[in-house]
């Protein structure tokens, strides 16, 4: 779905241009057309599509250009490959999972991670009547259910996830002030670290989006109010907690993913971010504004893929009208 490199090459020994001049014009044509073809295909820049009425609320993707996305209200998770049709990689409800959130494609152990919620209070009944919040784990070719880990607090919601390089998983837990951890071969969530400055305003959304950054720490968003945080790490645990100094206010800061030696960051009111972290302050530089109410992005290459959420249309002012469709939006990064 980004390009890349593509060209047929051209004969670079003798052998190899007589052998080509031997060759018939009809297979050298259908030689063309095949490597024309998958250009093109990994070529593709066009907005995706992805179920009506699916609500998405996390993205994550593949090395292969694959994008993986969740519903906040349908469930499951949808697989789109590079240059073909979406389809049902998890089915709503597969792993007693229920309305999935955050999402997260972990290639080197071949598992997909999705946050899993009850949010019927939110008045969205989701595919199931699995109760609370759940760190659910997936196979990443099949789909097939491996794993299930809740979190330990009744108020709690999973929103989001990243994977350390040793393979320990980390949560943020949105309604609580608490980062999980999952060890490989763990068998439950742990708390990493907590912290009040983590904690959602009253009647609000606290901790959300969460990354690595080059340096080794944990940094987190929380949404309602709009803040980044890092979060020391030191030998496989937490230090201290720091909110950074941005460079400019915040609205609604929702996912966020490592970038080079930097983040990409959602806005919730339109933007997606580039954050440069200098010491205790963030430098903010606006990529793209105008999205229509956005909640996450993955980078593919050059290119990073924007999920529009248009949440309000099923929890909030927005709420029974009609939302249009939804589709994945590819936005060509700074280097």
């Amino acid at each position: 779905m980004t390009k890349q490199k593509c060209d047929a090459g051209h004969p670079r020994a003798k052998g190899d241009l007589l052998k080509i001049r031997r060759a018939s014009a009809l297979s050298a044509a259908a030689i063309i057309l095949t490597l024309g073809t998958a250009c093109a295909a990994r070529a593709e820049t066009a907005p995706v599509g992805v179920p009506d009425k699916s609500f998405p609320e996390s993205i994550t993707s593949t090395s292969d250009g694959a994008l993986y996305v969740g519903s906040f209200n349908l469930g499951g998770v949808t697989k789109i490959p590079t240059g073909g049709k979406p389809e049902q990689l998890v089915k709503p409800g597969a792993g007693d999972s229920r309305s999935t959130l955050g999402v997260l494609a972990d290639e080197k152990s071949g598992t997909l991670y999705v946050c899993s919620n009850d949010i019927s209070g939110f008045g969205v009944a989701g595919p199931s009547e699995t109760k609370g919040a759940w760190l659910k784990t997936f196979d990443l070719k099949s789909g097939t259910p491996k794993g299930s880990f809740a979190l330990s607090d009744p108020k709690s919601l999973c929103n989001d996830i990243v994977v350390g390089s040793d393979g320990t998983a980390y949560v943020s837990d949105s309604f609580t002030p608490i980062v999980y951890s999952l060890k490989p071969g763990g068998t439950a969530l742990a708390t990493f670290a907590t912290d009040p400055q983590l904690a959602p305003a009253k009647d609000g959304v606290g901790l959300d989006g969460i990354a690595i950054g080059a340096d080794g720490n944990l940094y987190v968003t929380t949404f309602v109010p709009a803040k980044l945080f890092r979060i020391d790490v030191k030998d496989g645990n937490a230090g201290a907690v720091t909110e950074l100094k941005p460079s400019r206010p915040l609205d609604h800061t929702d996912a966020m993913r490592a970038y080079g030696n930097g983040f990409l960051l959602i806005e919730g009111n339109g933007k997606l971010d580039k954050v440069t972290v200098k010491g205790d302050a963030a430098e903010i530089d606006t990529i793209k504004d105008g999205f229509a109410e956005p909640v996450s992005v993955t980078q593919v290459g050059g290119v990073g893929w924007v999920a529009e959420g248009k949440l309000s249309y099923i929890i909030g002012d927005n709420k029974g009208k009609d939302p249009g469709p939804f589709t994945l939006t590819p936005i060509t990064l700074p280097k």
